[in-house]
């Protein structure tokens, strides 16, 4: 809740710079289209993760290196649209969790939910604020920064044997299990792959 706040207060901030710097006039219409705009870009840059949609054949790819397995617990943390988390649960039969920080992002994950008949869950907020100790498996598309961040708190929480999938970008300091090389047939870049021990 603290992230969402700390949103609108930068959006509220940064709504008058928009219109003197514009010459735009104040109407309904333009200050819809700048929170549409500024919120999911704040949430972005708050949390060093822009949304980046990720090919589905690199999400098939990212769920085969994973070797799901029914009844297993997964989370897709800065799950953006949902894609893994839904096919995670329509092709594999697991528990899937999606956190999604941006709110027009997050509706649009809500959306494909509805549209896809997903039972995979879409948690509106910020990873960090959760709990992930019972996760058989992490997935992430994050930037560098953030994946430092995160690297602390995975392995504060994460018990033995659980997988954490990076789909891009390393997990420093983590020695990886395997990089698995990019592969331009499917428009995916490398995907590394880790197992807390």
């Amino acid at each position: 809740m603290s992230d969402f706040l700390l949103i609108i207060g930068g959006v509220v901030i940064l709504l008058p710079f928009f219109y003197i710097f514009t010459n735009a006039a104040p109407n309904i219409y333009s200050l819809l289209a700048l929170l549409l705009i500024l919120i999911p870009t704040a949430a972005a840059l708050i949390n060093g993760a822009p949304f980046v949609p990720t090919p589905i054949g690199a999400v098939e790819r990212m769920l085969k290196i994973a070797k799901l397995k029914k009844g297993q617990k997964v989370y897709d943390i800065g799950c953006g649209d949902g894609r893994i988390v839904y096919l995670a649960t329509k092709n594999h039969e697991v528990s899937a969790t999606g956190f999604e920080l941006s709110p027009f992002i997050y509706l649009l994950a809500r959306i494909r939910k509805i549209l896809w008949k997903s039972r995979a869950k879409i948690k509106f907020g910020n990873f960090k604020w959760h709990n992930l100790s019972d996760a058989d498996v992490i997935f992430c598309y994050l930037m560098p920064g953030s994946l430092a961040k995160l690297e602390a708190k995975l392995s504060r929480e994460l018990k033995p044997g659980t997988k954490v999938i990076s789909y891009a970008f390393r997990i420093s300091p983590w020695k990886e299990v395997r990089k698995h090389e990019q592969d331009n047939s499917i428009r995916s870049a490398p995907i590394w792959e880790y197992e807390i021990k």
